[in-house]
């Protein structure tokens, strides 16, 4: 496996530790921090980052590029989601 890969997914093991500790501090907060993935809009904004990066990238530097546009495309959904506040 390359090293470039092996870093994404530490990356992603890493947010997903991070939202369990948010978890156990404040139930409802993991849910809440994940809550992009039901966002329409900012799932498509991610997915589009996703694959222009990931287009952009296989051009340029190969495979290895691909796992880091996916990364960057969870991001991008992550911080383009609509943020509710608990009691909506």
């Amino acid at each position: 496996m390359d090293a470039s890969v092996m870093t994404v997914v530490i990356v992603a093991a890493l947010l997903v530790c991070r939202s369990a500790v948010l978890e156990m501090r404040e139930p409802g907060a993991g849910r809440r921090a994940w809550a992009f993935l039901r966002d329409r809009r900012a799932l498509g904004a991610g997915l589009t980052a996703a694959l222009l990066l990931g287009g952009f990238g296989w051009g340029t530097i190969g495979a290895g590029a691909v796992p880091w546009a996916c990364l960057a495309g969870v991001l991008v959904a992550s911080v383009s989601a609509r943020r509710r506040t608990p009691g909506e």
